[in-house]
């Protein structure tokens, strides 16, 4: 934050431009800056040094092409931690940063490793350890923050992903099971947890809910987009015995929150009007359950048919 030595401590746009030059990768200026620049000493734009000096080395040695070399010095579990440890508001504020936008956050510049455990420092952490930078100080101990470059990007997404599908393990499940047990409010709570958990939702659309559905069936025994009865349906779950209950899902995105319930009755009117359970049962199947099921942003609503 201070002015003082702030070219010190990384490689200027000057020395970066001088190093790709020595070595005939100066085109490359532009990949380089997109990955390793972005941090902010004082008012100085500072470069990672090592992931530049690891980036040409690499790059003479085969070909130019950027990867996480920061990334790979440590295990990067404070933000593994801090992203296991977040409640609702955190973990959507990790989500403005990875869409490339930036937070405002009160920063204390002076740490010790006894203050980490405490989530309400985690920014300052975060900034302090190079996996944020300031974009501009609002006041004297108010900061605009920011994700510095795609090679620090890399870190949340992967430490994200790692964590959802730790997380997504230990409830599909019981998501599968609450549906066979026709159990709605379970399975409802259960899948708005999973996609609070997940990643962004903000550029939602039917196919992509449809996409995260499938993701989290993976190991289940399904089809998906299939003709059946008279239509399409989305989403069949077969059981592993004929005696045990199929279950079938069709899917809507909702324009807005107060669609959800009319939506999910038109899924619902697409499976009866189809016949899609009973194409289930013409399979040999002896009980199947189907259910209509809207989204709009991390929000759902679910509602059952059954054959009367």
């Amino acid at each position: 934050m201070d002015e003082q030595s702030s070219t010190r401590f990384g490689f200027t746009q000057q020395e970066v431009n001088e190093l790709l030059n020595e070595y005939n990768f100066l085109e490359q200026k532009d990949e380089v800056k997109e990955w390793y620049d972005g941090y902010l000493f004082g008012s100085t734009e500072i470069y990672n040094p090592w992931s530049v000096l690891k980036y040409v080395l690499k790059a003479i040695q085969s070909k130019p092409e950027p990867e996480s070399f920061w990334a790979n010095t440590s295990s990067n579990e404070l933000v593994v931690n801090y992203i296991k440890q977040s409640d609702q508001v955190l973990h959507d504020e990790f989500e403005i940063l990875m869409q490339g936008k930036s937070i405002i956050k009160d920063i204390k510049p002076e740490l010790t490793y006894r203050d980490m455990d405490n989530i309400n420092n985690v920014y300052s952490f975060l900034l302090l350890t190079g996996y944020l930078k300031i974009k501009r100080q609002v006041n004297k101990y108010t900061y605009e923050l920011i994700i510095p470059n795609k090679e620090v990007y890399e870190i949340y997404h992967q430490s994200f992903m790692d964590y959802f599908t730790e997380y997504k393990a230990s409830k599909k499940n019981k998501f599968v099971e609450a549906l066979k047990q026709e159990d709605i409010v379970q399975a409802s709570t259960i899948l708005v947890s999973l996609m609070k958990k997940s990643l962004s939702f903000y550029d939602n659309y039917e196919s992509f809910y449809h996409g995260f559905l499938l993701g989290l069936l993976d190991n289940y025994q399904v089809e998906s987009n299939r003709e059946f009865g008279d239509g399409r349906l989305d989403i069949v779950i077969y059981p592993e015995i004929f005696q045990d209950k199929a279950i079938v899902i069709e899917c809507k995105h909702s324009k807005n929150a107060d669609y959800l319930l009319k939506d999910s009755q038109e899924a619902i009117k697409q499976i009866h009007d189809n016949h899609y359970l009973e194409g289930v049962l013409e399979k040999g199947y002896q009980d199947v359950v189907g259910y209509g099921i809207s989204f709009f942003k991390k929000q759902c609503y679910i509602t059952k048919i059954n054959i009367n």
